[in-house]
């Protein structure tokens, strides 16, 4: 086995910083060519107002981008999908529909299987966005909307394989992703909506998504004397207590620490005020449990269970570390 020399380390970080350089010049482009800036606002306004689908299409290296830039823009809210421009030729035009906008990528823009889908938009007035490095292109011409890309260095030595190219496309995908992302205040639970499953779906569960309720929540009054408190506790096995008015507002919790800080007194005088903090932590059912678990740890005291109320400060749920264990999260 070949072992990596230097050499190779070279050759590696030379091709990372010709890539470099071309995100950089796309960035001067954005900023600096109001053509570029133009086209790039417009086609965001055109999707954020969108009532169809973007249908992402390419070919070659190009098409793999497409097909990145089409899951990033569905994970992040925008309802789109992939057409390979080869098999649209033999019945996926009928994918297409209007009221859809077609975006598509490729470096020259003179790419000969992208024809049956640029005379299929021009036919049924369906919305077309370009991006190439060529404004004069067959492409470019054609569309609604052309996103020029500068014309960079390519990190390959021949200047022939994709490299600089390709990663300015992702990396105008990924800017068009995440201001449409921003321009829809879709948050960190829209995105868990997208993302059920593995670790990441673990991260990005809501509260409300782990929390008891119902029944499952232990309550009691002011007045409640301390031992029907601790068989309440008993009862619903989370190791609290919520304690609240007549009206259902939360204003105290007991825990196991503070029974244990009440040893050195005659427990059976005592009520459920006499022993309640007055001032529990409680959360909101619609933030991530990964930020109630920071609440937990970043407590003075770390604590082990939090009260989710509503608006009207009215319990109506209960999460316990454990809850949290068996979700993965913590």
């Amino acid at each position: 086995m070949t072992s990596i020399t230097d050499n190779d380390i070279h050759i590696a970080c030379e091709t990372l910083l010709v890539e470099k350089q071309g995100i950089q010049e796309l960035i001067t482009s954005l900023q600096n060519d109001n053509n570029l800036s133009a086209a790039f606002n417009q086609t965001i306004e055109k999707i954020s107002t969108l009532q169809g689908r973007v249908v992402l299409t390419g070919i070659g290296k190009s098409g793999h981008i497409a097909k990145k830039v089409q899951a990033t823009l569905a994970s992040t809210g925008t309802a789109s999908f992939f057409v390979h421009p080869a098999e649209a030729a033999h019945g996926d035009l009928g994918m297409i529909q209007p009221g859809d906008v077609v975006l598509a990528i490729s470096a020259s823009g003179e790419t000969a299987e992208l024809a049956s889908i640029i005379s299929h938009t021009k036919r049924f007035g369906i919305f077309l966005i370009a991006i190439s490095t060529n404004a004069q292109s067959t492409l470019a011409r054609a569309a609604n909307i052309s996103m020029t890309l500068p014309k960079s260095k390519e990190a390959c030595p021949y200047g022939l394989a994709p490299t600089t190219s390709t990663i300015m496309q992702l990396a105008l995908g990924d800017a068009l992703a995440i201001t449409l992302l921003k321009k829809r205040d879709f948050s960190a639970s829209d995105f868990g909506i997208y993302h059920p499953g593995g670790r990441l779906g673990s991260k990005l569960k809501a509260v409300r998504d782990l929390m008891h309720t119902n029944q499952e929540i232990p309550l009691g009054s002011p007045d409640m004397p301390i031992l029907e408190a601790i068989m309440e506790m008993t009862r619903k096995a989370l190791g609290c207590i919520g304690i609240v008015t007549t009206e259902g507002l939360l204003v105290g919790l007991i825990t196991d620490g503070d029974l244990r800080r009440t040893l050195d007194k005659d427990i059976r005088k005592l009520t459920a005020k006499d022993v309640m903090n007055t001032n529990p932590m409680t959360v909101q059912e619609d933030i991530l449990a990964a930020e109630a678990l920071r609440l937990m740890n970043n407590n003075q005291h770390p604590i082990t269970c939090l009260f989710v109320t509503n608006q009207q400060h009215q319990p109506i749920g209960v999460l316990h570390i454990h809850d949290l264990l068996r979700a993965g999260i913590a």
